[in-house]
């Protein structure tokens, strides 16, 4: 048996176990693949420029607090103070009744904080699970106080807090703010969202209606409390309307009442700007911490879930 050798110039037939030829790349990949780079870019340029916006004013805000009175009026948006100076921060914590003021916010911070984590949980629980006469006439004048503006509020605020005897006092200050309309919608819509499975089990081992909420379901609403957490904290901590009307001692005065308080020019002539400024910066760091701390918590839905 000969074998045929081929001819000078023919093609040789291909191996069996030779690979088979790459597939060329289609020609609009690459353009693809360009323009979303360009996509991209612009996307995070945007974004930048957004962020610059927010953060630039508490930057000057920062820097304009340890300025001296003339150079922050003369230029009032130089992040570089040209002579860095504490005076500011001095005169709010020795000459001025700033740090009385900080104390006032801080308790009726802490106290109206933990009072609308406990109310709300307890409304929201009752008109999420609870079958009662009225139920949804209650969820609807919810809805409309959330409506109201907060403005309108304030004189029937104040005559009630002046004949139940509260006005002046840390009980008229505390006690209107234990619960509000929007931290009662979220905790309902978070109840509904457990499944009914998780509270019939409880009930069948004995529990009651207070045991099942305290021990079964508030547990599960951990995310949904962060939130309320947060919105109360930074919602009380910020709160001037309702000092305004509830108090008029000095000795109760608090943050926001106090640093609105520096405009009419209390503590030195001048534009005040530095020690305005301070008062603002001191007032933001302990909203920001608990937001920090809180942020990877706040209404993270996976937390808590539970399947049917």
């Amino acid at each position: 048996m000969t074998a045929t050798l081929p001819r000078e110039g023919a093609t040789p037939a291909p191996s069996p176990l030779a690979a088979p030829p790459a597939a060329p790349r289609p020609a609009g990949r690459p353009r693809r693949s360009s323009a979303r780079v360009v996509g991209t870019s612009v996307l995070y340029a945007v974004l930048i420029v957004i962020a610059v916006i927010y953060i630039a004013p508490f930057l000057i805000n920062v820097a304009t607090s340890f300025k001296t009175d003339p150079e922050a009026a003369s230029d009032p948006l130089s992040l570089i103070p040209a002579t860095a100076t504490t005076a500011a921060y001095r005169q709010l914590f020795l000459n001025s009744d700033f740090p009385t003021w900080f104390a006032n916010s801080a308790v009726v911070t802490v106290f109206v904080t933990a009072g609308r984590v406990f109310f709300n949980s307890l409304a929201g629980y009752a008109l999420a699970r609870l079958q009662f006469r009225g139920r949804g006439l209650i969820f609807v004048l919810l809805v409309g106080v959330m409506a109201v503006p907060t403005v309108v509020l304030l004189i029937p605020k104040f005559l009630v807090i002046n004949q139940l005897g509260m006005y002046d006092s840390y009980s008229g200050m505390i006690v209107p703010l234990l619960t509000d309309a929007a931290g009662v919608f979220i905790m309902k819509n978070f109840f509904e969202s457990i499944p009914r499975s998780v509270e019939e089990q409880a009930r069948i081992d004995g529990a009651g209606t207070f045991r099942v909420f305290w021990s079964i379901v508030l547990p599960m609403a951990r995310p949904a409390l962060v939130t309320i957490v947060i919105l109360s904290f930074q919602g009380s901590w910020n709160e001037l309307s309702h000092f305004i009307v509830s108090t008029q001692s000095p000795q109760l005065t608090t943050l926001t009442k106090g640093v609105a308080s520096l405009a009419s020019g209390q503590l030195s002539q001048g534009s005040q700007y530095p020690i305005k400024l301070a008062a603002a910066a001191i007032m933001t760091v302990p909203v920001a911490l608990v937001f920090f701390v809180f942020q990877r918590r706040i209404m993270n839905a996976s937390d808590g879930a539970v399947k049917e």
